[in-house]
């Protein structure tokens, strides 16, 4: 039975979410990018689902785009090349909507390399976590090709604009404790605890209300592009929204039943 390109676990309201080709370092194949976007649409869709870890099997987290599919591609009939990469950068950018758009919070554990596409996998990430063993490569330019993951636009709005330029520009590693420094990852931890340390952390900014986490998330992906006045609006909009959701009401409740309880202990 051939092996599954990716793997799912469910624990405690955590999907874990495992990139399995470590023979190749988790380089994205078209087969795996097809399993990938089944997950992640589960996970998206899944409510008993509140946060997603996303790791990669083996010694790498993933080493970008599959070269073996580069070579098909320049392999196409000349007229053919160019609406192939279009409709393959239409796949790309599905599935880094999915992990950027994704209402519940999302942390890539990063175990080895990430580099090119699978740096840029772990950007769409809203948080990073990373062993002693991560690295990070915009390895891009070494292809002759530009960062089509999201990185031209998730990299300046973690290390600023000509940070972003220097290491796309580059191509050059970045060690895990530069990416520290420089924003790049938010956390460090030792390689055995990796994952266990993100599913911890999945677990703590999940805890809160599904409703508030999932519309605050949608307003904060936008504020770099918004004014002011329009994150006023669009927080009063979500705001109406939470005033009638389940948890919001039960936390007030149970304020209001706590306070009753402690001022007639006082009494």
């Amino acid at each position: 039975m051939t092996a599954k390109l990716i793997e799912l676990e469910v624990a405690d309201g955590v999907a874990t979410l495992w990139l399995n080709r470590p023979e190749k370092r988790n380089a994205m194949s078209d087969d795996m990018r097809t399993e990938f976007i089944s997950a992640l649409e589960h996970v998206n869709h899944d409510k008993a689902i509140r946060a997603l870890v996303l790791t990669g099997r083996g010694k790498g987290f993933c080493a970008g785009g599959d070269v073996a599919g580069m070579e098909r591609r320049m392999q196409a009939p000349a007229g053919e090349v160019g609406f192939n990469g279009w409709a393959r950068q239409q796949r790309v950018h599905h599935t880094q909507t999915l992990l950027l758009t994704m209402p519940k919070p999302t942390i890539a554990a990063v175990n080895g390399a990430a580099s090119g596409l699978g740096a840029d996998t772990a950007l769409a990430c809203d948080f990073i976590i990373a062993s002693e063993a991560a690295s990070f490569t915009w390895s891009y330019i070494n292809r002759g090709i530009v960062p089509d993951g999201g990185g031209m636009y998730f990299l300046p709005r973690r290390v600023g604009l000509a940070r972003a330029k220097e290491l796309i520009f580059s191509g050059r590693k970045v060690e895990v404790d530069e990416a520290l420094k420089l924003g790049i990852a938010d956390r460090k931890t030792d390689a055995g605890a990796l994952v266990a340390d993100a599913q911890r952390w999945a677990r703590e900014m999940s805890k809160g209300s599904a409703t508030a986490l999932a519309l605050g998330k949608t307003i904060l992906n936008q504020s770099f592009e918004m004014s002011a006045h329009q994150v006023f609006a669009q927080g009063s909009q979500a705001q109406g929204i939470c005033y009638t959701s389940t948890e919001h009401r039960e936390s007030v409740m149970a304020f209001l039943a706590k306070s009753a309880e402690k001022n007639g202990s006082t009494r």
